[in-house]
């Protein structure tokens, strides 16, 4: 069959036309929000862990869930003889969609806390070969002061650094189209008793050691 030169460049126009429709589906695809749900919710996190006993600390309010944006968050209040620290977890199924994870270093600030020492902890915990490094944080408001352990998780990650975080939430939303990820947060305070914060650090060490396994057991991998 002969074809004429107006024949190809219908068939260019075509050939263009369905590229740019495979190029518009597919970042159609690309930007559809994905929903990545928990293995399980994490209000079934135990409340007896290693010894340490928990019970719900308040409800966050509306205008602060509004502002974190969060899926779904666990908030409980932990004591081991008589000695509290406080659990927070906040899951994002997305973040596609503006709601991102905050930085504690960022919200702390706003609640009258102020870093004193800022640096990272390395902790064999149950159920990883290898050790897991997380943030540890001092920081005081007047004459109080707590130890805060932080990091994020997420498809069995666990990063200390913000801005690996955001990397690697940049780098799984284009190889595996997921952006879900979790903020895993324990403060411990320093009592009064304590001339410094290395009993607070050792109990919240103790802590995360302790608890690491069921954040494996709820998140997503």
């Amino acid at each position: 069959m002969t074809m004429h030169r107006g024949d190809g460049a219908v068939a260019r126009l075509l050939v263009m036309a369905l590229c740019l429709l495979g190029a518009t589906a597919l970042a159609a695809r690309s930007a559809r929000p994905e929903i990545t749900p928990l293995r399980e919710p994490l209000a079934q996190i135990p409340r007896a862990i290693g010894g340490w006993n928990g019970q719900e600390a308040p409800a966050f309010t509306d205008a602060v869930l509004e502002q974190l944006g969060v899926d779904e968050y666990v908030n409980r209040i932990y004591v081991q003889a008589g000695l509290p620290l406080s659990l927070y977890v906040g899951y994002y199924e997305s973040q596609r969609a503006g709601d991102t994870i905050h930085s504690p270093q960022n919200c702390l600030p706003g609640a009258g806390w102020l870093p004193v020492t800022s640096s990272t902890l390395t902790l064999q915990v149950a159920g990883r070969q290898e050790p897991v490094t997380v943030n540890r944080l001092l920081i005081q408001k007047g004459t109080e002061r707590q130890v805060v352990l932080y990091w994020y998780q997420s498809h069995g990650r666990v990063v200390a650094s913000d801005y690996w975080s955001k990397a690697y939430l940049i780098y799984d939303a284009m190889r595996l189209r997921r952006s879900d990820a979790a903020m895993v947060r324990v403060i411990s305070p320093v009592m009064p008793s304590e001339e410094n914060d290395g009993a607070a650090a050792a109990r919240a060490a103790a802590f995360v050691e302790a608890a690491f396994l069921q954040f494996d057991r709820f998140l997503p991998i």
